[in-house]
């Protein structure tokens, strides 16, 4: 495969094995890291290049950050032992309208690396039973454990992570 297939078709299997918590924690506070080593040593122009009017590498990292409420949002969701997610913008107009190319890298990558942080001792603090619960997921219609959900946020990153490699790459 060449290119980083689409995010909204993606499809999910679910449930992610409980046991792997602490490798799924470790990959989560991996990824500001990650992050900075992918966007680090490249030249503005670069960073900023939109092909095709899609989002720029310093663009994926912004939404990255843009996400990170949402993420803790939901964690609330289990703790609060909602009806439903809470859902998101499908259209992504926070990231579209956040300007995240007239902004700093080190801003963004400060910003993300603090967001994931209060995440994570957010997770870090839960009770073990409440990563078992489930919670239907409102785009894709099924029920989602709290371990399934940091899968699922660990894959989002992931993936633009890897959209992040294949633009820098593409212009160096």
């Amino acid at each position: 495969m060449n290119h980083v297939p689409v995010w909204f078709k993606r499809k999910f299997d679910v449930p992610f094995p409980v046991e792997l918590l602490p490798n799924l924690r470790a990959r989560l506070r991996g990824t500001p890291a990650r992050l900075e080593e992918e966007l680090h040593g490249h030249s503005r122009e670069v960073l900023i290049w939109k092909p095709q009017e899609k989002w720029s590498a310093q663009e994926n990292a912004g939404h990255l950050v843009d996400l990170e409420p949402l993420w803790l949002a939901r964690v609330g969701d289990y703790v609060a032992a909602s009806s439903q997610l809470t859902a998101t913008d499908l259209q992504n107009r926070k990231t579209d309208e956040a300007k995240h190319n007239e902004r700093t890298l080190e801003e963004i990558l400060a910003a993300f690396r603090a967001a994931r942080e209060t995440l994570l001792e957010r997770v870090d603090g839960l009770d073990a039973s409440i990563f078992t619960r489930s919670i239907p997921h409102p785009r894709l219609k099924t029920p989602m454990r709290l371990a399934d959900h940091l899968y699922f946020v660990a894959e989002h990153d992931d993936h633009h992570l890897a959209r992040i490699w294949e633009l820098v790459n593409a212009r160096s």
